[in-house]
């Protein structure tokens, strides 16, 4: 408990900007008498040294012990700036009376001799041993109520811009803290950036997605401006025109508002076909296409915080999986989609409100499995995700959006102007040459592998599986000819021919040869089972699918020549296969495929987290539950492709 204090030394600068004061601090310490008879003290003493400087806007605190300075030594040193101060001191100053404490000018400019000696009074008033922390607010700050209204907010102006009502108007609610950071953050720009100094709404979400750790939030800040700049990012909105594909077939597009004035994003993913617009324009456009709808977002947040006449700084998205199938597991669709993600996470952060995911289908749980590990987790937190018409029940959209603008797909009134999506045709395909230099990566990063399949000799490979429950996927293209996709359990590992191994899981041969498992006296039902029923593919046909595994034990994939089947009554070919037959080799088929295993943990931890995001989803999770344990629980998604 403090009790007393001398002033051993006090310096005041002649124009009055830098004023120290050292005092010998004497404190009662709450201990019982006893002990205190035993160390010999009644009081302990200390020494502290403030220095204030008013034209830098810092206040130094130096303490040291001097009671057992002889056994132990105690320093401690604090710095405030700008309005980092305990908000306590600042009511106590209003109880007082001091409702305004001048910034400190030169003596050229300073204010007249009533005005200073008052100011000079007011600062003495606040020269007390622990309350000097409220001398912060003299740092500059403009008053605790300032009698003049907030400055213009444009981007890069003086410090003194951030009075009560600057921030309730156009940042939202800050601590002293968060707000001293905000402003130390935009001068260290002002003396380091060559560019353009981002608005302080753009340097609030930095600090935001950091927790306002400056050091955090200054480095990602950087490395994004540095991006802006060489992908030209601030000019996109005027520079750069979508293609016509994306606009007639890219499923999203801006609606109105939600109840709290953010802007409302539309996304029909469930209709968009992703692998026609990935093989149509390839990644570079369709990111490109994302940024300036994320530019867009940003301006629209803008506009709303004066049409509202408070902080918008994020949007809402609206997500429709109505739709949604397998095939938009096509693994280079989805690693274009993960690329995109990092760069909007990295160069975007903070500006997601809220994302509704409406109408997730049962292959959603497979697809969030593979995503959301790249997804931030305070972005995480902020998804809403209902399962069938949940949406429509209590908790539900009309918490979050007016009934009179919900989309007319929705069963809503308004009319929406969001392309409805669909195939992208084949002839907007990029050719073989346009997609080399980009695609090429694509697809040499998800390692597809080629097969060649024969008449009487499958190509089949080996996935071990340990924990039920896993789940594996597989996403393949017939090159050439017909075959028949299936997966088959056994109990027992077969032995393969070779005993070549590529992976952790699969067998295969090098080159992608073909490969026969199965041992010719092995009998179904005895010695392995079929799992799924035959999958007939034609030639053209990408295929996408999952299964969740029933038991632990050895699935095998099988692709197997498809024969021509006899017409019932005359055992003969029928006509239409007879034709097919002569586009293609009648002995030889081709495949390029790639399997991954999705492990039974990571599968049930992205259902908890589902299952957390909204109860609505409850009845997805236990119709995805029940279908691992039931003979048929693959999904499947195929679609021609040229």
């Amino acid at each position: 408990m403090f009790v007393d204090s001398d002033t051993v030394n006090e310096f005041k600068s002649e124009d009055g900007a830098i004023h120290v004061i050292e005092r010998r601090c004497k404190l009662d310490i709450d201990a019982p008498r006893l002990l205190k008879k035993i160390a010999g003290v009644d009081y302990v003493y200390f020494v502290q040294k403030n220095s204030l400087n008013s034209r830098e806007r810092t206040l130094h605190i130096e303490a040291h012990n001097e009671t057992f300075s002889n056994r132990v030594i105690i320093n401690e040193h604090c710095c405030y700036t700008g309005k980092e101060i305990i908000e306590y001191y600042l009511r106590q100053l209003e109880e007082e009376g001091i409702t305004f404490v001048p910034r400190w000018t030169p003596p050229s400019i300073a204010p007249s001799s009533e005005a200073s000696s008052s100011c000079k009074k007011q600062a003495a008033s606040l020269a007390v041993v622990v309350p000097d922390a409220a001398q912060a607010e003299g740092l500059g700050s403009e008053a605790l109520s300032s009698p003049s209204g907030p400055p213009e907010p444009t981007a890069g102006t003086p410090d003194d811009k951030l009075d009560a009502d600057y921030i309730k108007r156009y940042l939202g609610d800050l601590t002293p803290l968060q707000e001293s950071c905000l402003i130390r953050l935009r001068q260290w720009l002002q003396e380091t950036h060559k560019g353009k100094i981002p608005k302080d709404e753009h340097i609030l979400r930095f600090l935001r997605a950091r927790d306002f750790n400056i050091d955090k939030a200054r480095e990602i800040l950087c490395q994004s401006l540095t991006w802006r700049k060489q992908h030209q990012v601030d000019y996109i909105l005027e520079t750069w025109r979508p293609p016509q594909v994306l606009q007639d077939y890219y499923a999203g597009g801006w609606h109105h508002h939600d109840k709290d004035g953010r802007p409302l994003y539309v996304l029909r993913l469930g209709q968009m076909d992703t692998k026609g617009l990935v093989r149509a324009l390839g990644e570079e456009a369709l990111l490109r296409y994302v940024l300036s709808i994320n530019e867009e977002g940003l301006r629209r947040c803008e506009e709303n915080t004066e049409v509202f006449g408070r902080p918008i700084s994020s949007w809402t998205c609206l997500v429709d999986l109505e739709g949604l199938n397998m095939r938009h597991l096509w693994r280079p669709g989805v690693k274009a989609l993960l690329r995109i993600i990092e760069v909007v996470e990295a160069n975007y952060p903070e500006t997601l409100g809220r994302l509704l995911i409406l109408r997730a289908p049962r292959v959603f749980p497979v697809l969030w499995t593979l995503v959301s590990p790249f997804i931030d987790d305070n972005t995480r937190r902020k998804f809403l995700i209902y399962a069938g018409n949940d949406y429509q029940g209590p908790g539900g959209l009309l918490d979050y959006i007016d009934k009179e603008i919900i989309p007319d797909f929705l069963s809503g009134e308004c009319m929406c102007e969001v392309p409805e999506g669909g195939l992208v045709p084949k002839s907007l395909y990029r050719t073989a040459e346009e997609l080399e230099n980009e695609d090429l990566r694509l697809w040499t990063e998800t390692i597809y592998q080629s097969a060649s399949v024969f008449k009487g000799a499958p190509h089949e490979i080996l996935i071990q599986i340990v924990d039920a429950s896993s789940v594996i996927t597989w996403d393949f293209d017939v090159c050439k000819g017909d075959i028949v996709f299936n997966i088959y359990h056994s109990k027992r590992s077969p032995q393969p021919p070779k005993k070549d191994s590529l992976g952790a899981h699969s067998i295969t041969s090098p080159g992608g040869n073909n490969v026969q498992l199965i041992d010719r006296v092995w009998q179904l039902g005895r010695d392995y089972s079929m799992v799924e029923s035959p999958l007939i593919c034609r030639e053209g046909e990408s295929v996408q699918g999952s299964h969740v595994t029933r038991w632990p034990g050895f699935y095998i994939l099988q692709w197997r020549f498809h024969s021509m089947p006899a017409c019932a009554a005359t055992n003969l070919p029928r006509v239409d296969d007879v034709l097919a037959s002569l586009q293609v080799s009648s002995h030889k088929c081709k495949v390029m495929y790639y399997t991954e295993v999705i492990g039974s943990e990571d599968f049930r931890g992205s259902m908890t987290s589902l299952e957390s995001s909204h109860s609505g989803f409850s009845q997805l999770s236990a119709a995805t539950t029940s279908s691992s344990q039931s003979q048929s629980s693959s999904m499947i998604s195929r679609l021609d492709v040229p």
